[in-house]
């Protein structure tokens, strides 16, 4: 046999041996990766959540009330220092914040902007995980937002009852302290349309302001504004252009914008009619008046001196990054700073007593 037959033969009998070899071990091989995955995870997970002196505003969903198998529902989650807040709880939010390395349990407070579902139906669960999570809880978590609120928390706090027996019984109380179960409503007063940013909320150094946009029938609609140190951060909530939230975010550093693309919409409208759709097309139609086109969050961004807008709660779906070009439009026409459509996982970093704005993709 020539020597390259027998190298070759060689080499097929080796690869078979390894092969085989695999399959054999793949429960021993697969509970060491495991191990080694997990730890280098939570370690990862710890250092990234280690208090920074500054803002970092974590989007732990991007989508909206469309399904949207990789985006969750609006969620924003927020290190301050050493305050840890949340705003709106989508549908797969917490999980998203979790995945992120966001520390579980021992949340400030919690901000919802209004009270569509998509914006409260991961409530229940925000509010779980913070409750028996990190170190527990010995207080409800304080939930604000508009009027109406109040029925909500209750609401999710009645649902969520029997599984706090369970968890009471399976865990005991030093674990599920019943003293720290479920939330407690915090009505915000609706300030004036025209008042900007009104401060709600301080905390040493850090400072929320609510402010009111528009996003009628639903009314009041909120946006806020996140002041640490130096630092500020606004989250506009659910709005159409709105010439109070250029008031509220003058002078911000970041400006997370909701956007809707209207060319998109009309089309997946104009579909769902010819298929015979007609309640989906309607409210395709419906919805392009009380959102903002990526284009007016560029004015809005541009008119507040802004040094970067992040576009989230985007409608419709985008399947890939490379359709984020078409949804833009002529966005960037408006807006020469950085501009960057959302995804799940994306932290943005806002170091104090310095300029820097620093993105990261965690997921």
């Amino acid at each position: 046999m020539r020597p390259q037959r027998r190298l070759l033969l060689a080499a097929v009998l080796l690869l078979v041996l390894a092969l085989v070899l695999l399959l054999a071990l793949r429960r021993p091989i697969g509970e060491a990766l495991f191990e080694r995955a997990a730890s280098a995870r939570i370690a990862a997970a710890a250092a990234s959540t280690a208090p920074v002196d500054g803002l970092q505003v974590y989007l732990c969903g991007s989508g909206s009330p469309m399904p949207d198998a990789a985006r969750a529902g609006p969620c924003v989650g927020i290190l301050a220092g050493p305050h840890r807040l949340v705003i709106d709880a989508g549908a797969g939010g917490p999980r998203k914040l979790a995945a992120m390395g966001f520390p579980a349990g021992g949340l400030d407070q919690v901000f919802l902007t209004h009270l569509h579902s998509d914006h409260i139906d991961s409530l229940g669960e925000l509010v779980l995980v913070d409750w028996v999570g990190g170190e527990g809880r010995a207080a409800p978590l304080p939930v604000a937002g508009p009027p109406g609120v109040e029925a909500v928390v209750d609401g999710f706090n009645l649902a969520y009852r029997a599984d706090r027996d369970y968890r009471l019984a399976h865990h005991g109380e030093a674990i599920a302290n019943p003293e720290g179960y479920g939330a407690e409503a915090r009505v915000l007063t609706p300030p004036g349309s025209r008042a900007g940013a009104v401060p709600v909320y301080q905390r040493g150094e850090l400072t929320v302001s609510v402010f009111l946009v528009d996003h009628a029938p639903v009314a009041p609609a909120f946006g806020y504004r996140v002041t640490y140190r130096d630092r500020i951060a606004v989250i506009s909530g659910d709005t159409v252009y709105s010439d109070n939230l250029v008031r509220a975010a003058r002078g911000a550093d970041l400006l997370l914008h909701e956007a809707l693309a209207p060319a998109m919409v009309k089309t997946l409208r104009d579909a769902l009619s010819r298929e015979g759709i007609g309640n989906t097309a309607r409210i395709m139609h419906d919805i392009l008046d009380y959102h903002a086109s990526p284009s007016d969050a560029a004015r809005a961004a541009a008119a507040a001196g802004v040094d970067a807008l992040v576009l989230y709660h985007l409608v419709p779906p985008l399947p890939g990054g490379y359709l984020s070009h078409a949804f833009l439009g002529d966005a960037r026409a408006h807006f020469d700073g950085p501009l960057r459509v959302a995804v799940d996982g994306l932290r943005v970093t806002l170091p104090a007593s310095s300029d820097a704005i620093v993105f990261e993709e965690l997921l």
